[in-house]
């Protein structure tokens, strides 16, 4: 999608789900009784950025809000006027999907103006629905459905945590490792920064529901509250995988640390085995007169049937005591 001067574009609602395409001059002679403007802008854009505080006509505070770097979701009433805030997952190519982009919105009955810094896909699935006369129809459609539409393409993340989660299990239960360590930590990693986001979006979205301004109809409120019973349920999902993880993390801690004291048994038997063949050797190869069998022919192999009968005793008084 090109931008002119940080429009991404402008749509003039015809009221029955369809609308206009219109250009920057086109946004500038607007007038509340043509319809509906939405105006969607890169706030990163000079252009967008001088419209937004000398011609757009908004609040100074609504302005700066807009065009602000770090953003944390909420909704609040100015006026007659929403300022809302919302995150959706990055579907950008290439991408990590928890590395949330955010959508700030000022809408009133007449206008909305939404800005953003990377390329949501929410936007261009609502002009294709506009393209096609489903699209929204009022001000308050509209901010529902971006809402909805937000939270709607974090179903297939959260799926695949959850799936990427039981394979985890399932491989801890087969066969614990380093690497396993590796990519449970990175799945925790990332169902702790999606709900960091979605657990915030989903008071907005309650607060959402609830403003009394007038533009915003029950069908609207109907919308937003089912999706706020999504976000809830994503919410209870990621907290329930962060559960999980943590769980699993233990069980692999616990395996892992079974399988090292294993070895370091299996280590110290074979230390307890050879620590009196050291001795007995050692003792032998000290260069003083009077070892015994030194002049003795058979004395090397004499030693050695000892040494193997002493290893003998020992592996019997090792199973003896159970210790095998």
């Amino acid at each position: 999608m090109t931008t002119e001067n940080g429009l991404i574009n402008a749509v003039l609602l015809d009221g029955q789900g369809g609308g206009k395409h219109l250009d920057w001059s086109a946004v500038h002679s607007w007038r509340p009784e043509q319809g509906m403007l939405w105006v969607h802008l890169n706030f990163t854009d000079e252009g967008a950025e001088r419209w937004l505080q000398d011609q757009s006509g908004l609040d100074p505070l609504v302005s700066e809000a807009l065009l602000a770097d770090e953003t944390r979701p909420r909704c609040a009433a100015i006026a007659d006027g929403l300022l809302i805030s919302l995150r959706g997952v990055n579907s950008n190519p290439g991408a990590d999907p928890e590395d949330m982009v955010s959508l700030r919105l000022f809408c009133t009955e007449q206008r909305v103006v939404s800005t953003r810094r990377r390329r949501l896909l929410t936007i261009p699935d609502l002009l294709k629905a506009l393209e096609k006369g489903e699209g929204p129809r009022s001000a308050g459609e509209l901010t529902a459905m971006l809402a909805d539409r937000l939270v709607e393409r974090m179903t297939d993340v959260i799926g695949e945590l959850d799936e990427r989660l039981d394979d985890l299990e399932e491989k801890i239960i087969d066969n614990a490792g380093q690497e396993t360590r590796g990519e449970l930590l990175e799945l925790r990693r990332e169902v702790i920064k999606l709900r960091r986001y979605l657990a915030p979006q989903r008071e907005a979205m309650n607060r959402l529901q609830g403003e009394k301004v007038s533009w915003l109809s029950e069908q609207d409120r109907l919308l937003v509250r089912e999706t706020y019973d999504k976000i809830t349920r994503y919410v209870e999902d990621l907290d329930s995988a962060r559960d999980r993880a943590g769980v699993t993390h233990e069980e692999l801690s616990s395996r892992l640390a079974e399988q090292m004291n294993n070895r370091m048994y299996v280590l110290s038997l074979i230390a307890g085995l050879f620590l009196p063949l050291g001795f007995l050797t050692g003792l032998l190869g000290i260069n003083v007169g009077g070892i015994p069998l030194a002049e003795n022919p058979s004395g090397f192999i004499g030693v050695v049937l000892f040494l193997l009968v002493l290893v003998l005793v020992q592996i019997l008084v090792f199973r003896h005591k159970r210790w095998f």
